[in-house]
């Protein structure tokens, strides 16, 4: 009986610490899993200041976030693309820039590639690492999945209507291409350039890094837009979130990611 009690009572006292941290508002913001990172930290700080409001960031890639949004599921979709044509009834607002980088293993000696180059690398024209100038052996191909915005932008700023060769290893995030070329000296990826750290290395595009000022400028040419996307005008806490987000204060914060800001386009 007392074994029964004290259950009953940390059930009791579970309960009433979720209702107390239950937010008394919320909204779920859903999608592509590049701009998720930095929704989550907008969330965050956004919550900070306004307590009892809550902003529920998930994943599923930019075409199941415009859809989310679309079917009502979310009340902000994310998507690190543009909108395609028959999406473009739908509101969409352009919170930040991100620049692509290209990723190898942090001991490869290749540090500098064309527009061409990398082209076919990802249609396999281009097989063995030792004819791009790096040491002879097969290159390891890594690309994002089918629907995933990064693949999208890949696909037009890079490929030009060529098709990535499906030979590629495909994984579902930035995160799990990373940690890839991060364990593989012969591999090659591509991510958010906010999101490439030690574990991994950028390649130059045509002697151009994807720096905030090379991408700012138009030097660095693989950019792409983050969007979040709402069923007609956004209102109330959705409005309220979007709105922090393009503030001088949310623009700050993804400056300080590695975004690419709007503020003084």
């Amino acid at each position: 009986m007392r074994l029964k009690f004290i259950a009953i009572l940390v059930l009791s006292i579970l309960l009433m610490t979720a209702c107390v941290n239950a937010p008394e508002e919320e909204i779920i913001v859903a999608g592509s899993t590049s701009v998720q990172p930095y929704a989550e930290i907008l969330a965050e700080e956004y919550e900070r200041l306004h307590p009892g409001k809550g902003v529920d960031i998930q994943g599923g890639g930019s075409s199941a976030g415009i859809t989310a949004a679309e079917s009502g599921v979310a009340e902000i979709g994310m998507s690190s693309r543009d909108l395609y044509e028959d999406e473009r009834w739908l509101r969409h607002f352009e919170i930040a820039r991100d620049g692509l980088a290209v990723i190898v293993h942090p001991d490869n000696p290749v540090d500098d590639l064309t527009l061409a180059q990398i082209r076919e690398i990802y249609s396999a024209a281009i097989k063995d690492w030792s004819e791009v100038g790096g040491p002879e052996g097969k290159i390891h191909l890594i690309a994002r999945e089918e629907g995933s915005g990064t693949r999208g932008a890949f696909q037009d700023l890079v490929m030009d209507g060529v098709a990535i060769t499906p030979r590629a290893i495909i994984q579902d995030s930035n995160g799990a291409i990373r940690q890839l070329v991060a364990g593989d000296p012969r591999s090659i990826g591509f991510i958010s350039a906010g999101l490439v750290d030690e574990t991994v290395k950028y390649v130059k595009l045509d002697g151009f890094a994807p720096t905030y000022q090379n991408l700012k400028n138009g030097s660095y040419q693989l950019y792409r837009p983050f969007l979040f996307v709402t069923d007609g005008w956004p209102e109330g806490l959705s409005k309220d979130f979007i709105d922090f987000t393009l503030s001088p204060e949310g623009q700050s914060m993804l400056i300080e990611e590695g975004l690419i800001s709007l503020m003084d386009d």
